[in-house]
């Protein structure tokens, strides 16, 4: 049996989060069109006939720090190379320009010292395309494998592959008394992080990064219905006005969306009270 901790790199939107649900067979990342929506080093566990792999989704490397936020999240990715990775998936977007990101982001999985595996994701997109601007990356990898995250296409490939860099070893986790679908989260934060992904997909472009979500409470009554008192945070008053929504209509879609999503993920009927907060300081909290 071969088990390991497997380091998921690249620069935001990429696909890592995407890539991470389809191995595991059910969500344990948020996701979204928009940069920052992972923030933190997420753990899980996969496990199969061959061992077990503790995947880490790193949080995308930015090019440019502008925030508070960012600068708190940059770091993350390459601490992450220093806790004991066996295997770095390096993950590229051909349908992205190389860029200045991209290359600060190449820089820090140069300096891992074990096997790296360059994931090619979106091949099934055929334009635009800028392969040719990452070809010269094969001859630094000891794999390459092409896949589409989203059509769930050569998966099986790279899990082959990963298996065949680990060492072997004992498992690290009892899956049988795992209750959380991430090992370093618990039930409170994968509700707040749904929430969050809503809030996200639902504004698009009108509240870029300035926003979070907390859990306040999280109670099952009697009945068995799972109460959960949430807030969405916002830097700004302007920005709650939009999260809010004309007659509170915006925040209903996401309180809508998110609630559904819960009962899917929990099994459970559940009740979300959520409200929505200015705090500028939020950021500092993360």
């Amino acid at each position: 049996m071969k088990a390991g901790t497997v380091a998921l790199i690249g620069r935001p939107n990429v696909g890592k989060s995407t890539l991470l649900n389809r191995i595991l067979g059910h969500k344990v990342a948020i996701t979204s069109p928009k940069p920052q929506t992972t923030r933190f080093n997420l753990q899980a566990v996969y496990e199969d006939d061959r061992g077990q792999i503790i995947f880490v989704d790193t949080p995308g490397i930015f090019g440019k720090v502008s925030d508070t936020l960012a600068r708190r999240i940059n770091p993350q990715a390459e601490a992450s190379l220093k806790q004991g990775v066996n295997v770095v998936l390096y993950m590229i977007d051909h349908t992205r320009e190389r860029d200045f990101e991209e290359n600060k982001t190449l820089g820090i999985v140069r300096k891992a010292n074990v096997p790296k595996i360059l994931v090619i994701n979106k091949i099934d997109v055929k334009t635009p395309t800028h392969i040719v601007q990452y070809k010269f990356m094969e001859e630094e990898f000891d794999a390459v494998v092409k896949i589409s995250a989203l059509a769930s296409k050569n998966i099986n490939t790279l899990m082959d592959t990963i298996f065949s860099f680990l060492p072997e070893g004992k498992p690290f986790v009892d899956t049988k008394t795992l209750t959380q679908p991430g090992l370093n989260i618990n039930s409170k934060i994968f509700l707040a992080e749904v929430i969050r992904e809503k809030a996200f997909l639902f504004l698009r472009r009108e509240v870029p990064y300035s926003l979070t979500s907390v859990v306040d409470q999280l109670i099952e009554r009697d009945n068995g219905v799972l109460y959960v008192k949430a807030r969405i945070l916002t830097s700004s008053d302007r920005y709650k006005v939009m999260i809010i929504g004309k007659q509170g209509a915006m925040i209903k879609e996401i309180s809508m969306a998110a609630r559904k999503e819960l009962e899917t993920a929990t099994n459970k009927k559940v009740y979300l009270e959520l409200t929505v907060e200015t705090d500028p300081h939020w950021m500092e909290y993360l």
